[in-house]
């Protein structure tokens, strides 16, 4: 195996710090578990070329969240199978001890998919199994499009959700109970659109990549807007209860309060995982989402036809820690980054990989500098904000309390580098961030 993480890569915009292969097509996150000592991170992949088709599953490991370690294709799809079309997103779960991983199989490009369950080897590494169909078609007719199942606990059964569209309300999810986790049953739905509070959110056609995770007494929904063949609607949340009803003995989930979980131009389809501290951390929730090629106004961007020349397309974000504060949902580096810290540097001029920590009130302005200043982000903070500014070259990650998220993309040429700018107000310390080296 090899590290994910070579820092010769001759595209000055590929990633150091963020695993992916290093060549292909990357978008969502999958499977994420914590099996054997590691997390494990499974990703949608096409190995052949920068475009989004041929869908596998990619497959890296960390022991760290820091270091990352590149495995074989987990998953590849099977012509004139249930996954024919592709291998599509779906989560991770230990089952009777071993790992295993939850599926959208797709025949063809409509958009409607079965669940597939593979079970892989103790150590996460060999997903050479049977592949089972565990939930067909829905039954109801209105479905217009189902993906990304997604597995939880509660009241002692395991469900499951799937994302769905439906043809009277646009987004839904559908139910389902997964005791045995290679035959569901379909239990009717669990939310859709019209229901109290999420009504408020924008329309759209589905709701993809659902996750449902416990936080403290509450429960985080968080649903990807998706409109076929548009820029997608964001990524959003919502807050509330999740109970069992007495009568029907299903899941009721009950919103009280909904937003927008990173309102970058690059942000999508994320994964969340409970964690229960058996990597050494406290209980938490971990997240990943996918970083597109798509950088925000102003800034310049990558077309389809400089990804086919350089070979390479999209990326997961750096794992963030998702929170409840103040009744609000917020996102926040993994504790573990902080180790990537290496030299001070000035902040006018950052290098390609670098952490700035913003503190105090007043403007602040991060710029990508040269013949042609590119303004990235631009913020105005309050007394009390912290702000930290992570950046690997083509990626901007940005998190400031009491806000959501940021996740730019920008591509820096020759002569031009990162710089930020504020006022007197605001106090910012930078450190160069060191590329990890995996352990022996």
């Amino acid at each position: 195996m090899t590290g994910l993480q070579s820092p010769q890569h001759a595209d000055r915009s590929f990633p150091r710090l963020h695993p992916r292969p290093e060549a292909g097509w990357v978008n969502d996150p999958n499977g994420i578990m914590f099996v054997d000592g590691r997390w494990h991170v499974f990703f949608q992949y096409n190995p052949g070329s920068a475009r989004h088709e041929d869908i596998h599953w990619g497959h890296t490991s960390s022991a760290d969240l820091l270091a990352w370690e590149e495995h074989p294709v987990a998953l590849h799809p099977r012509p004139g199978t249930t996954d024919g079309f592709g291998c599509w997103s779906g989560v991770g779960v230990v089952d009777g001890g071993l790992p295993a991983v939850v599926y959208s199989a797709a025949r063809d490009r409509h958009g409607r998919s079965e669940v597939v369950v593979v079970h892989g080897s103790a150590d996460a590494r060999d997903w050479s199994g049977e592949r089972l169909v565990a939930a067909a078609l829905p039954s109801d007719e209105r479905v217009t499009m189902v993906r990304d199942p997604f597995l939880f606990e509660l009241g002692g059964r395991r469900w499951a959700i799937q994302g769905a569209g439906r043809s009277d309300v646009g987004g839904a999810l559908l139910l389902y109970g997964a005791d045995d986790l290679d035959a569901w049953t379909e239990e009717g739905y669990l939310l859709d659109a019209e229901a109290p509070v999420v009504s408020d959110l924008a329309p759209c056609e589905g709701w993809e990549c659902p996750q449902l995770v416990q936080v403290g007494e509450d429960w985080v929904l968080i649903m990807s807007l998706w409109l076929d063949g548009q820029p997608h609607r964001g990524v959003a949340w919502a807050l509330g209860s999740l109970t069992i009803d007495e009568g029907t003995g299903r899941p009721v989930f009950s919103a009280r309060r909904t937003g927008l979980i990173d309102e970058g131009s690059s942000f999508y389809a994320p994964q969340a995982v409970q964690s229960d501290g058996a990597d050494g951390q406290p209980a938490r929730v971990l997240l990943w989402g996918w970083a597109q090629e798509l950088a925000p106004a102003g800034v310049r961007g990558r077309t389809q036809a400089e990804a086919d020349e350089h070979g390479w397309s999209g990326m997961l974000t750096f794992p963030r820690e998702l929170i409840v504060r103040d009744d609000q949902v917020e996102l926040v580096p993994a504790r573990e980054l902080t180790a990537l810290r290496a030299e001070p540097v000035d902040v006018t001029a950052l290098p390609d990989q670098a952490e700035v920590v913003l503190t105090g009130a007043g403007t602040v302005e991060l710029v990508l500098g040269g013949s042609a200043e590119q303004t990235v982000w631009q913020g105005e903070l309050s007394a009390g904000d912290e702000v930290r500014v992570l950046i690997d070259t083509s990626i901007v990650e940005i998190h400031r309390s009491g806000h959501p998220s940021l996740t730019f993309r920008a591509y820096p040429s020759d002569g031009e580098h990162y710089a930020l700018r504020h006022d007197a107000g605001v106090t910012a310390e930078a450190w160069s961030l060191r590329v990890p080296t995996p352990a022996a």
